[in-house]
């Protein structure tokens, strides 16, 4: 077995959830995740997935990457556990867009749809934007999301993240451009200090 480069290991801690980076012991949970999800519940949810290949050296090299692009400061990602059973609920990203004088970065997030309508997201979204501005040094967190993914712009909305406006033909998916709201946070959105652009 390879050995995992541990150098990243940011965990975030809320009421119910532990937001840490991907190891190779969590490989269970982590498809056990996977496996159990339903059929598509609604638009941009994949639903069941092939998990054909998905082994544990498979696993191994995925923590590894994880690793390698925390490293170079090109994606920082979260696997999200519930605190009290370890269950893996999902992931959070958050991506270099451009550092210098921006520190603009884009947020990602996803929770097995079985696991939906408990609150998880936003609970694991708030301490994402937080650990981004405190930990990351960003000054700016967007999400891109399809002006008609209702349920994701709901959540952004209710982190506090503001509406900035559309980009067009933002992102090609099932053969065409694809439109996107953009909505967005700054460190005062969350009660903290402007960041100082460390370039």
């Amino acid at each position: 077995m390879s050995v995992i480069d541990t150098t990243w290991n940011v965990t975030l801690d809320t009421e119910r959830l532990v937001l840490r980076p991907l190891q190779p012991a969590d490989y269970m949970m982590w498809y056990a995740g996977f496996s159990r999800r339903l059929p598509a519940q609604r638009p941009y949810d994949p639903g069941r997935v092939d998990l054909t290949g998905c082994n544990q050296e498979w696993f191994n090299a995925l923590c590894q990457r994880h690793q390698r692009l925390a490293i170079d400061d090109q994606v920082y990602i979260w696997g999200i556990f519930l605190r009290t059973t370890g269950i893996h609920l999902g992931a959070i990203d958050i991506a270099t867009i451009r550092r210098a004088e921006n520190q603009w970065a884009n947020l990602g997030y996803s929770i097995h749809n079985q696991h939906w309508r408990q609150g998880f997201a936003k609970e694991a979204v708030k301490i994402a934007l937080v650990a981004g501005f405190q930990d990351l040094h960003y000054h700016r967190i967007e999400a891109a999301i399809n002006v008609d993914n209702h349920p994701s712009i709901a959540l952004a909305r209710a982190v506090g993240m503001q509406h900035e406006g559309m980009r067009r033909g933002f992102f090609y998916e099932h053969d065409a451009w694809a439109d996107h709201v953009i909505y967005a946070s700054i460190p005062s959105d969350v009660g903290l200090p402007e960041v100082v652009p460390q370039t």
